[in-house]
Order: structure tokens, then sequence, then C-alpha cells
């Protein structure tokens, strides 16, 4: 699996970059025919070594949609990073800020 090109192309556009999920499965993945579910969650945790963290966090399994991928080390992956851990608290009715997600139904879908 060779997600630098991935890389590189988040790199050049500040950190930041919207891709097909056909675009990210040519590059991990050339000779499958399908994604899956299982090869998503396996090209998440390559893009996670790199550095590389993505909006849906859970990648889309359709070739159809499109996804973010984001330096993690960058001030908007920070940012992500900190609004994944209030979603994940907030699933546990542990949220720090109770009711956000309320005014923000969207963002919670893409952060969990």
């Amino acid at each position: 699996m060779d997600l630098t090109i991935i890389k590189h192309a988040v790199e050049v556009d500040h950190g930041i970059k919207r891709l097909s999920m056909r675009f990210i499965k040519q590059c991990a993945a050339p000779g499958r025919a399908r994604l899956s579910a299982e090869l998503c969650a396996e090209i998440s945790r390559e893009l996670g070594e790199l550095g590389l963290i993505t909006l849906p966090q859970t990648l889309p399994a359709s070739e159809n949609e499109y996804a973010w991928v984001i330096q993690k080390d960058s001030e908007l992956g920070e940012v992500v990073s900190v609004a994944v851990a209030i979603a994940h608290l907030d699933a546990l009715n542990m949220s720090p800020i109770p009711h956000l997600f309320a005014n923000y139904p969207t963002a919670k879908a893409s952060l969990s």
C-alpha cells in the first residue's frame, strides 16, 4: 500500500486535501475491484502512520464519496483531533460541553 502520493498532495495543499474514495482506493490498492470496510480501516491506519487524519473519521466504502485528508500536526489537524475527542466523550455522555452536537449533527457524524 503506497499512500505517499496522498501525503505529498496534502503537503502541497497546505495540510488539507479533498479526495475521492476512488482516488484513495487507486493509490492504496490498485488491484482491488471494490472498497470494503476492512480496506477503509486499513487505509486509515496507514494514513495515520504517515501523520494524516481523515474526515469523516471512518472512511466511506463508496467510491463515489469524498473524504478530507488533513495533516495531523497542522493547526487544523489539532482542531479536528480535539473535536474527535469531544465527540467520543459525548458518545459516552461525558461531554465537557453538553448539547454541543445538538446544534451540529453533521459534524458529529463526521467525527465518530
